[in-house]
């Protein structure tokens, strides 16, 4: 039956912890893309500096160096958080598939006694067919 506003919306499924480490991988690199773009430029003002002579010239070349060195700097701690944050999703999983196999062997174990427990209790299970 539909409702007065409209249909009811399915939601979607919630992101599991490999999709969220997809996803900030996914930023790392494009972190890692930036940094190489800054390496390059760093490089050119490098060798910006060493062809300059000493002079107001020379200090501006420097000044946008720092600027640039400054950049990088804030990409790599940004860098650097992201493969944290993936490292802790991981641990995350890790534990996750160690609880779920812990449930699993804890269930085993209950059905391997519930067994152990109806041998116990019939008194003719050697007389069941074998066939």
């Amino acid at each position: 039956m539909k409702r007065i506003f409209g249909l009811k919306n399915d939601k979607a499924p919630a992101p599991s912890v490999q999709d969220a480490t997809d996803r900030i991988n996914q930023r790392g690199e494009t972190v890692d893309e930036k940094i190489k773009k800054l390496d390059a430029e760093l490089c050119r003002y490098k060798e910006q500096i060493k062809k300059t002579r000493p002079g107001p010239a020379q200090e501006a070349v420097k000044a946008r160096a720092m600027r640039v060195l400054k950049q990088k700097r804030m990409y790599e701690g940004q860098r650097d958080m992201l493969y944290n944050q993936t490292f802790n999703l991981d641990q995350v999983a890790f534990a996750a598939e160690g609880i779920k196999d812990a449930q699993q062997t804890a269930l085993q174990g209950a059905r391997f006694k519930a067994i152990q427990a109806e041998l116990r209790v019939c008194p003719d299970w050697n007389l069941l067919p074998t066939s």
